[in-house]
């Protein structure tokens, strides 16, 4: 009897999280120029790693930085764990949410550009409630540029379609979307909710950044 109540405590305490969070942040940021990596820009007093470090934690229960694991060194024994490294290296975006989905002990998984300064707790509250509803591999966004795959909710199952993809020499993520069920936010929803354009405004060059600068948060 109290064996079989200590083995049932055991796998209660092993209990897989629900959701997690992964933060992409392996880009080469060659766009921004002046070997600048976007990733410690300052918006508002903090880096943009740092800001989206904190508002992935407010819904997710671990974030996880996926990047060149020798660029993080400082966050490797923090709260957010270890950084997870890209399998398949070279690839883009894609491989970055590969690699989470495999490291991932979650059914849902939060993937988000570490360049979208304007992201908020609300939104990112608003895809899981979204995605908790459906049973589609993937919950995504779509706002007026289409569709929004950093700021998207993933289920693990996606990491085959994307290993597929991967090893056909298909890098782009939309490329191993039409294999999977997805649930798309469209632009009316979204507004509805109380999200706009802004929150997914990517900082890519020198003028995105004077741009978001002029910005509030």
């Amino acid at each position: 009897m109290y064996r079989g109540l200590g083995l049932m405590l055991f796998h209660m305490a092993r209990t897989e999280p629900s959701r997690m969070g992964f933060l992409l942040a392996g880009g080469k940021s060659s766009r921004m120029g002046m070997n600048i990596d976007k990733a410690f820009l300052e918006f508002g007093g903090q880096t943009l790693l740092d800001r989206a470090l904190t508002v992935m934690g407010t819904v997710c229960e671990s974030v996880t930085i996926v990047g060149d694991p020798a660029k993080f060194t400082k966050y490797g024994s923090t709260k957010y764990g270890p950084v997870v490294a890209d399998i398949f290296s070279g690839c883009g975006p894609l491989a970055g949410i590969h690699a989470a989905l495999v490291h991932s002990p979650a059914e849902l998984n939060l993937m988000l550009a570490v360049d979208m300064p304007f992201v908020s707790t609300e939104l990112l509250a608003f895809l899981f409630a979204v995605a908790e509803e459906s049973d589609a591999i993937i919950t995504v966004p779509r706002s007026s540029k289409g569709l929004q795959p950093l700021c998207a909710i993933y289920r693990r199952d996606f990491s085959l379609a994307a290993e597929q993809a991967l090893r056909a020499g298909r890098c782009k993520i939309d490329a191993a979307f039409s294999s999977v069920s997805i649930r798309v936010i469209e632009e009316g929803e979204l507004a509805a909710a109380g999200f706009f354009e802004q929150s997914f405004f990517n900082v890519n060059t020198p003028q995105d950044r004077r741009a978001a600068e002029g910005r509030s948060f």
